[in-house]
């Protein structure tokens, strides 16, 4: 029990059921924004409850309505958490440059050379 118990206090299970769970009520918050952005673009259209849209019989609304979902929040996603974190990954801790003229040839035929003086 006592491994199980240092499995599930660990930082990162935590820090991943943290996540999990604001990502879900953040989830939650831009349904209900696609469905507000959905409702306006359907009465524009003439259908008000644009999820119940059934072209000849086939129930598409849905779908469309989750795509559009999936979209805005993989947007969201990438502008508001992906973006600034690799600018302040890149600001905080720069990659060190790499160095000229060495390619994977020049280092590999370094190593070799290296290896044939050992002998």
């Amino acid at each position: 029990m006592s491994g199980f118990k240092k499995f599930l206090l660990q930082g990162d299970l935590v820090a991943l059921a943290v996540a999990f769970v604001i990502g879900g009520a953040f989830a939650t918050v831009v349904k209900a924004l696609v469905t507000v952005i959905m409702d306006l673009i359907g009465k524009a259209g003439g259908t008000p409850n644009f999820s119940s849209y059934a072209p000849g019989g086939v129930h598409i609304g849905d779908f469309i309505t989750a795509l559009i979902s999936f979209v805005v929040l993989a947007a969201i996603v990438y502008f508001f958490v992906v973006v600034p974190y690799t600018r302040a990954k890149e600001r905080f801790f720069p990659t060190p440059p790499a160095a000229e003229g060495a390619t994977t040839e020049s280092l590999l035929a370094e190593i070799r050379d290296l290896l044939a003086a050992r002998q």
